[in-house]
C-alpha cells in the first residue's frame, strides 16, 4: 500500500506545484507590459519612464524595431501590448492598407519632418534635375511631399492632402527626380543623393541634427503628433493607462526638453 501511495503523493505534488506556478507566471504577466519602439527618440523616452512604471507595479519590457510594419503587425497579433513610434496619418493610413483595427491611446511629442544633404549647405543650391528620395509609406511619403510644396519646390493639386502621392504633384519647376524607398533606409543613401527626406527618429539615430543639419523642417504646428497605440479591446487596460499617464508626465516633458534640442517637442 505504501509503495501505491508515495508515487500518487508525489504526483499530486507535481500536480499543484504546476497549477501554483501557473498562477504565479499569470500574476507576473498581468503586471508586465511589452511595448514596440523605434530607437530614437521612442525607446530612449520609455526608458525614462521605466522607474517610475515600476513604483506603479508595471514591469515595463521595451522592445525596438527599425521598420514601421512589425511594431504594428505585432500589436495586432497580440504579441506585443502596445507601440510608440508612429503619427496619426500613418496609422490611419497602415490601418486601411492592412485591415487592422489599432487605436490611439495619447498624443506624447512632435519630430519636425526635415529635408537634408550632403551635398549642399541651402536648399537654394539644389540643382535642376536633382536626385530627391522620400519615403515609400503613404503617410511620409505624403508629409514629405508637404514639405517640399510648403517651400515652393513643387506644387500639389491639395496644398493640405495629408495623403498626397506623387501622382498629386502639379508642378515640379526644377525638375526633381523623385525616387521612394523605405524610410529607415534614407540615412543610408544620404551621401548618394542631392537631397532626402528623413523622419527625425532615423535622422537622430544617423547622428544628423535636425535643428542644424536639416536645409528644410517642419515648424512647430507640426501636426504629425506621435502617439502611443494599441488595440481597441486593450486601450483602457489599467497597464496601458499607467503608461500613457508616464508618457505625458512633468519628467518626460522635462526629458525631451533637456535631451533633445528641439529635435524633439513635448506635445502635452
Amino acid at each position: 500500500m505504501k509503495k501505491l501511495l508515495l508515487p500518487l503523493a508525489a504526483s499530486l505534488a507535481l500536480l499543484l506545484a504546476g497549477c501554483s506556478g501557473g498562477d504565479a507566471g499569470k500574476s507576473d504577466a498581468g503586471a508586465s507590459l511589452t511595448v514596440a519602439a523605434t530607437p530614437v527618440p521612442h525607446a530612449e523616452i520609455l526608458k525614462e519612464i521605466k522607474p517610475l512604471l515600476a513604483k506603479e507595479g508595471v514591469d515595463l519590457e521595451i522592445k525596438v524595431f527599425t521598420d514601421y510594419v512589425q511594431p504594428n503587425m505585432q500589436v495586432d497579433q497580440k504579441q506585443i501590448d502596445a507601440n510608440f513610434f508612429q503619427t496619426e496619418p500613418y496609422l490611419d493610413a497602415f490601418n486601411k492598407e492592412r485591415g487592422t483595427h489599432l487605436v490611439k491611446v495619447v498624443g506624447v511629442h512632435i519630430e519636425p519632418f526635415g529635408a537634408y544633404s550632403r551635398k549642399y549647405t541651402s536648399i537654394d543650391q539644389l540643382p535642376d534635375g536633382a536626385d530627391v528620395v522620400i519615403p515609400n509609406d503613404p503617410s511620409n511619403n505624403s508629409r514629405a511631399l508637404l514639405l517640399l510644396a510648403k517651400h515652393g519646390l513643387i506644387t500639389l493639386k491639395n496644398p493640405n492632402d495629408r495623403l498626397a502621392t506623387l501622382k498629386d504633384v502639379a508642378s515640379n519647376p526644377k525638375n526633381l527626380k523623385f525616387r521612394e524607398l523605405e524610410a529607415a533606409m534614407l540615412p543610408r543613401v544620404l551621401g548618394e543623393v542631392d537631397l532626402a527626406l528623413i523622419n527625425t527618429n532615423y535622422a537622430l539615430t544617423a547622428k544628423l541634427n535636425p535643428t542644424k543639419d536639416a536645409l528644410l523642417i517642419e515648424d512647430k504646428d507640426s501636426p504629425y503628433v506621435n502617439f502611443l497605440v494599441t488595440r481597441a479591446d486593450n486601450k483602457d487596460d489599467p497597464r496601458i493607462q499607467k503608461l500613457a499617464k508616464a508618457l505625458t508626465s512633468p519628467e518626460v516633458k522635462a526629458f525631451i526638453e533637456k535631451n533633445y534640442g528641439g529635435a524633439v517637442l513635448p506635445a502635452f
